[in-house]
């Protein structure tokens, strides 16, 4: 799998013996803060909370800086989507001056949250087999008419293509059915039989990778969730990090942080037992490895 083509159907191409348990016991590649590629300089602050108090007087200063640490992904989802990609972590949020709503990541994205999903549901049109795994959370700046308006518009979006909960499919399930999307929506007070709750999402906080790859091998001695669940190999940076490596950025650490985290996933084996791994989520998704080496994971011979 060393082509990035290649990983455009990776699920349609696995071995038979992985097409028929649940997703939960898959490994499959994530992209954390998926759309963080579209990120808008003319927007306010969002995040974090320190910059957003001095962005008024000082924007721009501190916008270019959002920016190079706010941006998480280098690929458009299509890109990802090719890359191998088939967990997409989406942040939305309300614009008090417009009647869209957007990603976000320290600063809103340029692209609406219609105009991403359109391109999604476009490019799973030519890969019938691929299914994703769509986790919305993190919402700021809405109303509960938007979070209506929007669980209608992804309903209508997606239509047949969405599995209902609360039984976690096999890939062969997905495809007798038609289903091609499994949406989280991690709002409690948003409930419907083809919105699934939030997706637990293993996250370290912190900047440094072997911190990161300590705090994950604490959560597997814990044991697994039944269900779907994400690891995170994202690195961490808050405000102050930020105004303290001016002249450093979030892609720089991540890439000189990942052979590390790529030794770690390819320790790890899929399936079911207590220490076997589901989601890895990280950023920069496209670039290296990533998606192979957890694709990988998916063999015969792999196991604890």
């Amino acid at each position: 799998m060393a082509e990035t083509e290649s990983l455009a159907d990776w699920m349609a191409n696995l071995n038979e013996k992985f097409t028929k348990i649940p997703l939960s016991q898959l490994a499959i590649p994530g992209s954390h803060d998926a759309m963080a590629y579209s990120l808008d300089m003319d927007s306010s602050v969002l995040e974090p909370k320190k910059i957003k108090a001095l962005d008024k007087m000082f924007s721009t200063f501190l916008r270019p800086i959002v920016k190079k640490w706010g941006t998480a992904q280098e690929k458009n989802i299509s890109e990802q989507l090719d890359a191998g990609m088939r967990y997409f972590d989406l942040r939305v949020a309300g614009k008090p001056e417009s009647s869209d709503l957007f990603f976000y990541h320290g600063l809103y994205t340029t692209m609406t949250v219609k105009e991403g999903m359109t391109e999604l549901e476009k490019w799973l049109g030519q890969h019938t087999k691929e299914v994703v795994i769509l986790a919305f959370s993190h919402f700021k700046e809405m109303s509960a008419d938007q979070h209506t308006n929007l669980t209608n518009f992804l309903k209508e979006h997606f239509k047949a293509k969405l599995c209902p909960k609360p039984q976690v499919p096999s890939l062969k399930d997905c495809w007798e059915s038609g289903y091609q999307v499994i949406l989280s929506y991690d709002n409690r007070s948003v409930d419907d039989p083809v919105l699934w709750p939030g997706i637990e999402y293993w996250w370290a906080d912190h900047s440094d990778p072997k911190e990161v790859i300590s705090y994950l091998n604490n959560q597997k001695q814990k044991g697994r969730p039944e269900g779907l669940f994400v690891a995170g190999l994202n690195l961490t940076f808050d405000g102050n990090d930020m105004l303290l490596y001016l002249t450093k950025s979030l892609k720089e650490k991540t890439m000189t942080a990942y052979p590390l985290l790529l030794d770690w996933v390819k320790e790890q084996h899929s399936g079911s037992d207590k220490e076997s791994v589901n989601i890895i989520a990280g950023d920069f998704v496209g670039v290296n490895s990533f998606a192979q080496d957890i694709i990988q994971l998916n063999n015969a011979d792999n196991g604890p």
